[in-house]
């Protein structure tokens, strides 16, 4: 993991040097400029939906998708469309292929972390 950015150095050195009241006046503006203009990050751990019974592989992927946002679904697209395809005409078991989902979805987040 890199160390911080140059503006983060900046930004540091130059709020250690005022004075408390003008550093709160910063951190005043800075949690403006935030919450007008921030964007929101996906969440950085797994949002547990649990498996209903019965799910299609369609809805699994659905909720899959929901429980992982910090995924790049593009980078998911080739497998999960693999997957669905050898379930819709190769007849593969939906319990089965929503298994590999699973697993799936768990190792790409995995990377992530790394």
């Amino acid at each position: 993991m890199s160390g911080p950015s140059d503006k983060e150095q900046r930004l540091e050195s130059a709020f250690r040097q005022l004075p408390p009241a003008q550093q709160d006046m910063v951190l005043e503006f800075a949690e403006y400029l935030l919450e007008r203009y921030g964007e929101e990050l996906p969440p950085q751990e797994p949002l547990w939906i649990a498996r209903p019974d019965d799910e299609s592989v369609v809805g699994a992927i659905k909720r899959l998708r929901s429980s992982y946002p910090m995924l790049d679904a593009q980078a998911l697209l080739a497998e999960t469309s693999e997957l669905m395809s050898q379930h819709l005409t190769g007849g593969r078991d939906a319990e089965e292929v929503i298994d590999e989902l699973e697993n799936l979805f768990r190792i790409h987040f995995e990377k992530l972390q790394d």
